[in-house]
């Protein structure tokens, strides 16, 4: 739902650094100037650098080299004065590391039979009640939730019921954390499904077919009654859900509009105004306007 003046907006890029490998995501790390970059060499190792925002250039502070190469990562449910920083990678482990002493892990599991698509986190950095918990997504067809003060087994599982294809997860992402009893993953897959896994109940919530692989998902905000989802997806399709005021039985409320000619990779909201939010697909940076 793109909005007049907000559809073309002007983008001014303020410092470039060129990198020789490739990237896979990159986080801000929580009250710094800094971001940590992860992805993979052409060797096939994972990359996992560390930038600092300078005057005119972006400075190298951290460097490491991994096994294996790195997909996704989130700080999302690490203590603020810990700032560890969660990975998935491309043999199926989840870890967390301390960016100051990166060379071993603080966490380790092999969560995943096949590499971890995509990963987000809750309960840290003071967003959300409840506990510090962390949730991945596989090409092996299983969601998975992890609470990292425990031993290496999930604290759920989602996964195909027996007889049914195992689907790509491309992505995922928290909501509902609003009481310590109440919280919710959204999963998008490779064959356009959107499932709102509810942890509480242990059952499926609600779910969507939008006929294209799933790319990006998320609330408008984590740590409230569940109200806002956007879905992005293969050849520029995205979908809004609102939750506030319906129920499941009655179904959600959702609309989807065709915002690009090519795959639109993530969304997302504005923090000061959650009516407004940012997708990237092809060549394009894309601002819109729900309503």
């Amino acid at each position: 739902m793109a909005a007049g003046g907000l559809a073309n907006p002007q983008i001014i890029a303020h410092l470039e650094k060129s990198l020789d490998y490739t990237i896979f995501d990159v986080k801000w790390i929580p009250c710094s100037a800094r971001f940590v970059v992860v992805g993979s060499h052409a060797r096939g190792t994972g990359a996992l650098q560390v930038f600092e925002m300078g005057q005119k250039e972006l400075m190298l502070s951290k460097k490491y080299e991994k096994k294996d190469a790195i997909k996704c990562c989130t700080f999302g449910a690490t203590a603020l004065q810990d700032r560890h920083l969660a990975t998935g990678n491309f043999t199926g482990k989840m870890e967390t590391w301390d960016l100051e002493k990166g060379d071993l892990p603080v966490y380790s599991v092999k969560a995943h039979e096949e590499i971890v698509n995509c990963i987000d986190g809750v309960g840290g950095l003071g967003v959300g009640i409840g506990a510090p918990e962390i949730v991945t997504g596989s090409r092996d067809g299983t969601v998975k939730v992890w609470d990292v003060r425990q031993d290496t087994y999930p604290v759920a599982k989602m996964q195909p019921n027996e007889g049914e294809a195992k689907r790509d997860c491309w992505a995922v992402a928290f909501g509902n954390t609003y009481t310590e009893a109440e919280r919710v993953v959204a999963a998008g897959y490779d064959n356009g499904d959107v499932k709102l896994f509810d942890l509480r109940t242990m059952s499926v919530r609600w779910e969507h077919n939008i006929k294209n692989g799933v790319c990006g998902l998320q609330f408008d905000r984590k740590d409230i009654l569940m109200n806002k989802l956007v879905a992005t997806s293969l050849e520029g399709k995205v979908l809004y859900v609102r939750y506030a005021g319906s129920t499941s039985k009655e179904g959600f409320p959702c609309v989807m509009e065709k915002a690009h000619k090519s795959t639109i990779w993530g969304v997302r909201h504005l923090p000061q105004n959650r009516d407004v939010l940012h997708d990237t697909g092809g060549q394009r940076f894309n601002l819109s306007m729900e309503i």
